[in-house]
């Protein structure tokens, strides 16, 4: 059986300790592991196995540079590992509503101005590596 989900109301978006929340607009995991190529002599194809995990997390952000908004939060944050969780609806964190973390992800570069005339701005900020878990209790 085929099922959609849409996001219309995230539980909650963290960076740190920080809640985000409420300046996220949208947020993309990526959850793998390097391909590592084990083929021996006489294999008639190549095979692989998972080496290590190879995370991220895009997040995307209204920019504000108000205190403790957007700017404040993350400018002190580029060049090191961070803890960054998402959780898909409000309540708590179950089995159907699972709360994803990257820990010790890097914040390598902070798109300080991306701003077009008559729009709000937006930023996205690219969270590499790290290991990647989930929470369901």
């Amino acid at each position: 059986m085929a099922t959609s989900t849409y996001l219309s109301n995230p539980g909650e978006v963290l960076i740190g300790v920080v809640d985000v929340t409420d300046q996220c607009t949208a947020a993309t995991y990526q959850y793998e592991f390097d391909s590592l190529e084990n083929t021996a002599f006489g294999s008639t194809a190549r095979t692989n196995v998972a080496g290590l995990q190879s995370n991220s997390l895009t997040l995307t952000m209204y920019m504000s540079y108000a205190a403790a908004e957007t700017y404040a939060t993350l400018q002190p944050l580029v060049g090191t590992q961070v803890t960054v969780s998402v959780k898909p609806a409000a309540g708590a964190a179950s089995a159907t509503n699972p709360k994803q973390v990257l820990t010790n992800c890097l914040l390598a570069s902070l798109p300080v101005v991306n701003a077009t005339l008559g729009e709000l701005s937006t930023v996205d900020l690219e969270f590499v590596g790290g290991t990647y878990s989930e929470v369901t209790s």
